[in-house]
């Protein structure tokens, strides 16, 4: 090992590379969270969003949840407290993930300064390993926070393993087991992590001999690789139940083979040239040609030949590209997890073993030779400044979802998931029409993909094309039967349709096998409340709020069941939750005032109705309402322009109708009131009420033989009708007749 006696260069080191570092990345604390895994991992995982909670940690330790398919309980803590200090505040969520890379480029130029005393080689690598566009993705995706976290530890296992080389004893390898034992519950690809140690035994470290020795270190090692080997059945047991692994029969060992020999050369080629850098690469399946797949395999092993022969003299070079090669194992493809060919993200550790090669290697070349030291120094500035430069505008495309979909379809082709992804999101936004393409293009590729074709239900339902939605979601359904949300969609949309009975049986399918669907339960309880089975809606309602306790479109419709159920107390408690989200939803104030009315609070009913009139001028039944305590109050004048009012908003409006032919009535307006009360005779032909107010109002204005008539026909709808008798009788002595 080698020392540096200039501690204020690598002091100044320190320093550049933070700063470097910070003022690269900034713009990503102005990024949104992107509709890709994030949603799945922190904004709309509810175990994650509620912060650190007794239950969500137990959740963290003993569930892959979220669409994941590794057990990383340290990532899933790292969420919750993100959440718990910022909430759902996408800039600090970033700025932490910007934290644990910068923490990273430290610690590694740290340990490669501490085992070979080289500042400027180390500063290098440290610095391409900080500011390299392959990089961004694991920085600026908030859903990969497992990248950054499990790299920290990473980092501070080489920390402590170093320290441990330096002075074998107990705790220092306690510490470097411990390290490690915290990567792979950040990330299961830390299990390379002891693999790269025996490397360091070889370079820098030499502690690696041949003979003994060498046995020595890998006993040593053991409790190490049991941790990974623990770690690794683990995460294949959880992949198999989550079904993230893709069968052999979908994918034969010889494609797989030729996907990692390809991805190997086409990793080391974008870090050379970092061109069309996307979030997915979609994988080939059996298109790549052979005589692609063969060269790849041949420059891979003769590079791997050339670089192991030149390690006889200069170690660095068998370290470098083992550490390369090795640590790029798990995620090579070779067990295929996902539909991606390779991911920029895999890079985060294996690219510095590549960086520690071109660092010794161009150090060895130029260090007897001054006018290559001065090339080489200006050589990589100019690197280091297109990088900062990429690193920049890559950041720009990760801005939100949209950004990043539309340049991922820009720069790759036949990526049926992007299609998908962006349909999604164009949807969200309004473009119904323009998603709607972009499914079609996905499910051209992807003929039977349950979820593209559930997708493309969400948006025909948006649409209004009801009958074309649930077309497609038993398409999906039939690929896939326990698909929960598809069940769910379509329980949506039949009940649209009318259809309750079939909504209801989707709904309880969604249940069964998603039995904590927050939105199918409140679903399911608004159509059996619709149905008139009010204690069962209850019930679930109940059960939506215990998972989702901010809902408001539920607190509203738990409200109404209770309102039914003449639990008026109750349900007024449910609505001015709403209203504590929601101080201006108009429906709530009405709803309230309709209650408070039935409990006899004239007053406050009132206050409730100008407030809904106040917060939606166009809520007709609010100022119906309104007009109704008005009128009971005997401010009739008031009353009458709010009854009118609703009319212009609903000229269908019966209520108002009828309600404005009495107030107009009272005043003696006969004459005004008399076409309210044969608009509501349009569509209430047999009420009695109507045909004794419209005759009432026609006796007003001296019309006796039709209000005589109006009247009959009250009696005829009605003979026990009172009012309507003691007025036939009046207008029959208007008319002196027996």
């Amino acid at each position: 090992m080698y020392r540096t006696s200039n501690k204020y260069l690598a002091l100044c080191v320190y320093v550049v590379l933070g700063l470097a570092t910070l003022v690269a990345y900034w713009p990503v604390v102005n990024h949104e969270f992107v509709k890709y895994d994030d949603d799945q991992y922190v904004t709309e995982n509810r175990h994650v969003n509620v912060g650190m909670t007794r239950e969500s940690v137990i959740w963290a330790f003993t569930t892959p949840h979220g669409g994941t398919s590794y057990w990383h309980p340290l990532t899933w803590l790292s969420h919750m407290l993100d959440c718990q200090l910022y909430e759902l505040n996408a800039r600090w969520h970033h700025f932490t993930s910007l934290l644990f890379h910068i923490s990273n480029t430290l610690l590694l130029f740290w340990v490669l300064k501490r085992m070979t005393g080289a500042v400027w080689a180390s500063g290098f690598v440290a610095v391409v390993f900080s500011l390299h566009p392959l990089h961004v993705e694991s920085v600026a995706w908030v859903a990969e926070r497992k990248d950054v976290l499990s790299g920290f530890f990473w980092m501070l296992t080489m920390a402590a393993y170093v320290l441990y080389a330096e002075r074998p004893g107990v705790w220092r390898y306690v510490l470097v087991l411990v390290g490690l034992c915290l990567g792979l519950m950040a990330k299961p690809m830390v299990v390379s992590l002891p693999f790269v140690l025996l490397l360091l035994d070889y370079w820098p470290l030499e502690r690696f001999q041949l003979g003994r020795s060498a046995w020595r270190l890998i006993v040593e090692k053991i409790p190490l690789f049991v941790l990974v080997v623990v770690l690794g059945v683990i995460t294949f047991i959880v992949q198999q139940r989550v079904g993230a692994m893709i069968s052999e029969e979908k994918l034969s060992v010889g494609i797989r083979i030729a996907n990692a020999f390809v991805s190997y050369l086409t990793y080391i080629l974008k870090m050379v040239w970092p061109s069309r850098l996307a979030v997915l690469y979609p994988h080939p399946l059996g298109s790549l040609s052979l005589i692609r797949v063969v060269v790849c395999g041949l420059l891979l092993a003769l590079m791997t030949v050339c670089l192991l022969w030149r390690a006889r003299r200069h170690r660095y070079l068998a370290v470098g590209w083992l550490w390369y090669v090795g640590t790029l194992v798990p995620v090579i493809g070779l067990v295929q997890v996902g539909s991606q060919a390779m991911a920029d993200r895999y890079t985060y550790i294996p690219l510095t073993g590549l960086f520690v090669i071109i660092a010794w290697g161009v150090s060895e070349l130029v260090a007897k030779r001054p006018v290559l030291r001065v090339a080489a120094a200006l050589s990589a500035v100019a690197v280091l400044l297109a990088a900062v430069m990429c690193t920049r505008l890559q950041l720009r495309y990760w801005q939100n979802s949209f950004t990043l979909f539309e340049h991922t379809l820009d720069v790759t082709s036949e990526n049926w998931l992007m299609h998908n992804n962006y349909a999604n999101v164009l949807a969200e936004m309004g473009k119904a029409d323009e998603a709607i393409d972009h499914f079609y293009k996905a499910l051209r590729i992807r003929p039977n993909h349950a979820k593209v074709h559930n997708n493309l239900g969400n948006a025909l339902d948006k649409l209004g094309k009801i009958d074309e939605a649930i077309e497609h979601y038993n398409k999906a359904l039939k690929l896939e039967p326990n698909f929960s949300q598809a069940h769910y969609n379509l329980g949506s949309s039949l009940a649209k349709q009318g259809k309750l009975d079939e909504a209801i049986r989707e709904f309880r399918e969604s249940l069964r096998l998603e039995p904590d669907n927050a939105d199918a339960l409140s679903d399911l309880g608004f159509a059996l409340a619709q149905q008139g089975s009010f204690d069962e809606a209850v019930e679930h309602y109940r059960k939506a709020i215990e998972l989702e306790p901010t809902n408001v479109v539920t607190h509203g419709r738990f409200g109404l069941a209770l309102s039914s159920q003449g639990r008026v107390d109750e349900a007024i408690e449910e609505f001015r939750f709403v209203l504590t989200e929601r101080p201006d939803d108009a429906e709530m104030h009405c709803n309230i005032g309709v209650l408070l009315e039935q409990q006899g609070k004239a007053e406050q009913a009132m206050e409730h109705y100008i407030a809904a009139v106040q917060s939606d001028p166009n809520h007709f039944g609010a100022h119906n309402n309104l007009a109704i305590v008005l009128y009971r109050r005997g401010r009739i004048d008031e009353a009458i322009p709010h009854f009118r009012h609703a009319i212009r908003l609903d000229p269908d409006y019966v209520g108002a109708h009828k309600n404005l032919g009495i107030a107009l009535t009272s005043q003696g307006k006969g004459g005004e009131a008399i076409p309210h009360f044969r608009k509501v005779l349009q569509f209430r032909p047999v009420d009695a009420d109507v045909h004794h107010n419209l005759a009432v109002a026609l006796m007003g204005v001296g019309l006796i033989d039709e209000a005589i008539s109006e009247f009959r026909e009250a009696l005829r709808i009605k003979p026990d009708h009172k009012q309507a008798r003691k007025g036939l009788e009046a207008a029959l002595a208007r008319q002196k007749k027996p």
